[in-house]
């Protein structure tokens, strides 16, 4: 848990807690490889941050893999003071009634792609992302790939 921050262009900057919710915290803990129950704050919680802040106008629907992928202003435009710093809980001791969907065994994600539909598959098992090999790789494991995305 913590004020977020993200990395742009060679330096580190905060987010406006503008439209900041439970969904852009869901991303976030998603981001991270954190599990548990997600949880947006606002009003610098964790405290303020220095330097720039970067985002702002942050929605998520909750399923992007990372804040990259989700609408938001365009980077370093922003109409905040650091009093608006965003935080995130991505608390582990809170149970949920089921194990948490964003890395539940076998949960897939893309990565390296020029955009969020393409890319390398790789798996969430035991505790870690990994690949898949391709041995045997057919149209029909894509098919799958993208059903499960």
């Amino acid at each position: 848990e913590g004020r977020v921050e993200v990395y742009h262009d060679g330096k580190w900057g905060t987010i406006c807690d503008d439209q900041w919710d439970d969904r852009d915290a869901e991303v976030v803990c998603r981001q991270l490889g954190l599990s548990g129950t997600p949880k947006a704050l606002s009003w610098a919680h964790y405290g303020q941050g220095s330097g720039p802040i970067l985002l702002d106008e942050v929605q998520c629907s909750g399923n992007e893999l990372s804040l990259d992928q989700c609408k938001k202003s365009d980077w370093g435009r922003q109409n905040c003071d650091h009093i608006e710093d965003a935080g995130v809980s991505c608390d582990p001791f809170t149970v949920l009634p089921f194990p948490s969907p964003t890395l539940a065994e076998g949960t897939v994600r893309l990565a390296g792609g020029r955009s969020p539909g393409e890319g390398r598959v790789e798996v969430y098992y035991n505790g870690d992302w990994g690949t898949v090999c391709d041995d045997g790789w057919t149209d029909l494991g894509a098919q799958v790939v993208c059903r499960q995305l």
